[in-house]
């Protein structure tokens, strides 16, 4: 398999500048040539491994600052920004884009940051149109402020370290420790440091209720145990570590007073997963256990789905954790959380490949579904899907279903228990991001065409794709 060149000459350039170095004075630290120099900075030339750790040495920071994943995720972000342009003429290269992306980061992000703003116009447009029609003219701005934060969270690559951090030292002060129910050292800790008094009652739909005025929490005890200690553990971490949620919200300056307040709410589920499952013990525990979610579920007392959303956080310099991708997905098809640390992207509009696991998963309850998959790029992947219910206590009301997908690359699938028993260089199931940006030309499942490629209609024949791309 070859290996992926690596260009960091941003990031070199960006620390160059930091130190106040002059090109000569860099290239003799580093013991390389001006003109070698000049052309990583250029991103004309990759760095060798010995560059890349005299690189290092040199500025006083780890390698993985300098990982291909931004690289790699800011040309998916860009081939997907073009694909969705729709120009009449001819498809961009991926060669084209990948050089813009490397060569001029700073351009393609400003790109990036027009095509976002052109969307939401477009969404708000269609809104529009829609609420004039039904007469509802509140629901034209309902989404717009959730998208924000989405790419606020896209765009940190799920990670926050400050908070992560203090949720981390939170934890050990508190004395949380694997294999112990948390619920009592929680409760405690919310009554001698905060004064809180915590009650079980039922109430409907809510999950939890605070009371400032008799400083009481209510916790719905019809919700799961897990759904229980996370609600307990968010109210804690969004008290304890409000200093440090105010300025990353400000710091982020989100255009509307809306979008701060879902990042809050976000931020404070960050916190709270990152109480429960604090970074160094969960990441280690993790990989002792070969990534087995069933089992960390158990040992940190939390769900699946809090397991799954919290190995996507793993991202701390130095110590990242084993790069995965996960997704909830309702029962309709609509991703509901999405974040990947590998090359594998999600579609941001428009529904996900129909041959990808996670669709198989909603007529297999309570399995797990474990498919090698390809995408066009020839990246391979170990999926894992598994459907999940939130029970609602009430046989009046509804259980919320959902599909957890999660997985990696097919170079980090020994990692995982998941591998077990599969033949990780067998035949793969050919997949794409989404049918609206998919390459392949020969998909029976494709449901409509590529926005970016022009198709033409045979007269005189049919195929299971009544349509062929050219």
């Amino acid at each position: 398999m070859a290996i992926a060149k690596l260009f960091v000459g941003p990031e070199v350039r960006r620390l160059r500048q930091e130190q106040g170095l002059k090109l000569q004075a860099c290239a003799e630290r580093l013991g390389i040539s001006v003109s070698y120099l000049s052309q990583i900075e250029a991103n004309q030339r990759p760095v060798t491994s010995r560059v890349l750790v005299s690189i290092a040495e040199a500025f006083g920071v780890a390698p993985e600052v300098f990982e291909a994943r931004e690289d790699e995720r800011l040309i998916a972000d860009l081939k997907e920004a073009v694909a969705e342009s729709a120009h009449p003429g001819a498809p961009v290269a991926l060669s084209e884009i990948r050089r813009v992306a490397l060569q001029a980061p700073g351009f393609a992000r400003r790109f990036l940051d027009l095509h976002r703003a052109n969307q939401r116009l477009a969404e708000r447009l269609n809104l529009t149109e829609e609420a004039v029609a039904l007469d509802e003219a509140t629901a034209a701005s309902s989404l717009l402020p959730y998208e924000e934060v989405r790419e606020f969270f896209h765009d940190i690559d799920n990670y926050v370290d400050t908070l992560d951090r203090a949720a981390e030292a939170l934890s050990e002060e508190i004395g949380l420790v694997n294999g112990e129910p948390p619920d009592g050292k929680i409760i405690a800790w919310l009554k001698s440091r905060q004064g809180v008094i915590v009650v079980r009652a039922a109430a409907g739909e809510l999950m939890r209720r605070y009371e400032p005025e008799t400083r009481t929490l209510w916790v719905n005890p019809r919700q799961p145990a897990e759904t229980q200690t996370f609600q307990l553990a968010y109210h804690l971490a969004a008290v304890e570590l409000s200093q440090v949620i105010e300025a990353e919200l400000a710091q982020a300056r989100f255009r509307t007073p809306e979008a701060v307040d879902v990042c809050r709410v976000g931020l404070g589920n960050y916190a709270a997963g990152a109480l429960l499952m604090p970074y160094r013990r969960f990441q280690a525990t993790a990989q002792a256990l070969r990534h087995d979610i069933e089992a960390l579920s158990l040992t940190f007392h939390t769900s699946l789905e809090q397991v799954c959303h919290r190995l996507s956080n793993l991202q701390r310099p130095g110590l990242r954790g084993a790069p995965i991708f996960f997704v909830r997905m309702d029962y309709a098809g609509n991703i509901t959380k999405r974040h990947s640390a590998t090359r594998l992207r999600f579609a941001r509009f428009g529904g996900a490949c129909p041959l990808w696991n996670v669709h198989q998963a909603v007529g297999a309850p309570d399995r797990f579904l474990v498919q090698v998959a390809e995408m066009p790029d020839g990246a391979r992947y170990l999926s894992v899907a598994r459907s999940v219910a939130k029970p609602s206590g009430s046989y009046l009301e509804p259980d919320r279903h959902f599909v957890l997908g999660f997985g990696c690359e097919i170079g980090h699938a020994h990692q995982f228990v998941y591998s077990e028993g599969i033949d990780l260089a067998g035949p793969a199931a050919r997949i794409g991001v989404s049918c609206r940006i998919c390459e392949r030309n020969d998909c029976p499942q494709r449901a409509f065409p590529p926005v970016d490629r022009p198709l033409r209609v045979p007269p005189h024949e049919r195929r299971a794709v009544p349509f062929r791309l050219d």
